[in-house]
Order: structure tokens, then sequence, then C-alpha cells
């Protein structure tokens, strides 16, 4: 059983990855006219934030960004888990989504259920002309059709292996890490 941990990102590499995504948002957008950023609940925000900061250095001007809380919109959740009320930590999406571009941020892209939580969260706000999705880490087996705009790093992985990607505004450093689960 091997719980050796191994780093795949460190926080240079994690700064590197990130401006590359906010190049290529304003390229892909033709600039930042419309779109706006959602971070997924918890790390999520945190990229988001530091794509803003990215974006607002290379563009001049200020992207919003929002927070989309996905825990009423899971669809993991067991009869049990229902009726315990999941904590709510709150959207806060302060401005209108209609027309405009979202452009979803995760940490990790894995099954695809989280961000189809997120659209459902960010759809119940109003019709955006498109959703995007722009993730730190994709590391494969998807259960759903859903597919990045934006990918930091891709890191295929087997279900055995755990991602876990750290922020220093949560976790006081920045790293990606690798290991296998312990069984």
């Amino acid at each position: 059983m091997d719980t050796q941990e191994r780093v795949l990102l460190d926080d240079q590499a994690i700064r590197r990855a990130l401006t590359r995504v906010s190049h290529e948002i304003i390229e892909k957008n033709k600039g930042i006219e419309d779109c706006i950023l959602v971070g997924i609940k918890t790390r999520g925000i945190h990229i988001a934030e530091r794509l803003a900061q990215n974006i607002s250095r290379i563009e001049g001007k200020e992207i919003p960004v929002g927070v989309a809380d996905i825990t009423l919109y899971r669809d993991d959740l067991t009869p049990q888990t229902e009726n315990a009320d999941p904590e709510l930590k709150g959207t806060d999406i302060p401005f209108d989504v209609q027309e405009k571009k979202v452009i979803l941020v995760d940490d990790v892209l894995y099954t695809g259920r989280t961000v189809r939580a997120a659209m459902d969260a960010v759809m119940d706000l109003g019709r955006p002309s498109q959703i995007q999705l722009a993730v730190l880490i994709d590391r494969g087996h998807r259960e759903l059709p859903i597919r990045p705009d934006y990918v930091g790093k891709n890191i295929p992985t087997s279900k055995e292996e755990v991602i876990s990607v750290k922020v220093a505004e949560v976790d006081e450093n920045d790293r990606v890490t690798i290991c296998h689960k312990s069984k």
C-alpha cells in the first residue's frame, strides 16, 4: 500500500499554469467583455480570484468574480444526508448572469458531477449566453459529458489515486500532490 505523496505542481508551476489559462480566457473571448468568473467552493474560489487578478493586470480592467455553492445541487446526496440538512455556505453571484459568458472555475475536474451541479446553480440565476469551464487539474474519469475549456494541467490518474490541491489562502501554501488511497 503506497501512501507516499508526490508533488506534481509547486507554487511556481501553479502560477505559470494560471497565467497561461488567464491568457487563454482573454484570447478565446476576444477580451473580457460580458465575461464573469464563478469559483466553485472552496478552492475554485481562490483560483478564480487569482485568474481575475491576472486578467486585470493583462487587460487593465476588472472581471467580476462570484461564488457557487453547489451543496443543494449535488446528485450524490442519499436520503440520509438529505435529511441531515446540508450546510449551506452560500452562492454569491452579485451580478446578472443573463446573456453573460460565465466561466466556472474549479481546482480539480474528475467525474464532472460538481461542474454539473455548479451549472444548475448558475442557471437558476438566469440564462447566460455561454458557460465555459476552467480547471487547474483535469484528472480524467468523467461520468458526465463535461469537458473543460481551459486546463492548467492534465494529469491522468487511476481511480485509486487522490489528487490534492492546496492553495495558500486556505492551506498556507500552493501545491498539487498525488498519492494512492489507503485501504
